[in-house]
């Protein structure tokens, strides 16, 4: 099967990371192939330990991800820390540089990434010191005609760096940054099982329109998952079946906001739950109330 049917959706669906089901020497190219098998539409790539992929790598990912109309993203190495001392941020900085460069190369038009943690600093002084940075990142990025959309994660412990209200506020300050929205996170981060039900699905999703206007909703890039938390934050992410999160509620959120744009699945058994929640939001989107906001 070559070129999919136009896609129906206003979300597009697919895995954090191969499929779990992709051929074992598939790499991400069959990773592509195997998204598009499943009638998924989006991949993003987990570079999370390094950035080892060659140009020509690159070119056949972005090849299959054309024939087969799977929207990439890659998800950045985990040791980027914004707020970091200065010779870590220096290799963290280049962590993230390798990986938008190349996923770049690769076709990705977004470039996932956790903006690290408070440390010793107030909030306060981490935000700034974290936009200053992504600033500089960005900055290099478009001066080298790296064409890519950088998005800070929303983070599931509260001693992180990563709030809704943060990436939004670097989304404001900086062109070419959006946010991640985990909600699995959102709802881990408290510690007491709230951010769960559709009023506050629904509350993030007016935030993101009116802080970011038509971007917010319009050009969205979602993870979700099932997530088991302790008083502190995320302990481990569960697939939607043993999780508490009422992902029913936050489809219907969705559908209502008429939200656009991806959501990707990063629970343990992946393409499962991907096209388990592909199914329950095509019948959200099918019901939908808009929301006139």
């Amino acid at each position: 099967m070559s070129k999919a049917t136009h896609h129906a959706l206003p979300l597009r669906f697919g895995t954090v990371g191969n499929p779990i089901s992709t051929p074992k020497n598939g790499g991400s190219v069959g990773g592509v192939q195997r998204i598009r098998e499943l009638g998924l539409s989006a991949l993003e790539l987990a570079w999370v330990q390094s950035v080892r992929v060659s140009d020509e790598m690159c070119a056949r990912i972005r090849a299959a991800a054309e024939e087969y109309d799977v929207a990439l993203s890659v998800h950045a190495p985990y040791y980027i820390n914004l707020n970091a001392e200065p010779a870590m941020w220096s290799a963290g900085r280049e962590r993230l540089l390798a990986a938008a460069r190349a996923g770049y190369k690769a076709g990705a038009t977004d470039i996932v990434f956790h903006p690290g943690s408070y440390m010793k600093s107030t909030p306060e002084v981490a935000y700034r010191v974290s936009r200053d940075r992504l600033a500089e990142v960005v900055d290099t990025l478009r001066k080298e005609g790296v064409h890519v959309t950088l998005r800070p994660e929303t983070m599931g412990k509260s001693a992180m760096l990563g709030t809704l209200e943060e990436v939004i506020a670097w989304s404001q300050e900086i062109e070419n940054v959006l946010p991640c929205v985990d909600f699995a996170h959102l709802h881990a981060r408290a510690g007491d099982g709230s951010f769960n039900s559709y009023a506050e699905f629904s509350a993030a999703l007016r935030k993101l329109a009116e802080g970011l206007g038509e971007r917010g909703l319009k050009r969205a890039h979602f993870h979700f998952s099932g997530i088991a938390y302790t008083r502190k934050g995320e302990k481990q992410h569960l697939n939607l079946a043993e999780a508490d999160i009422d992902y029913k509620a936050f489809f219907k959120a969705l559908a209502d906001w008429g939200v656009e744009g991806r959501v990707l699945c990063e629970t343990p058994n992946l393409e499962e739950d991907a096209v388990l929640m592909q199914n329950t939001y095509r019948q959200a989107w099918l019901r939908r109330t808009p929301v006139n906001a």
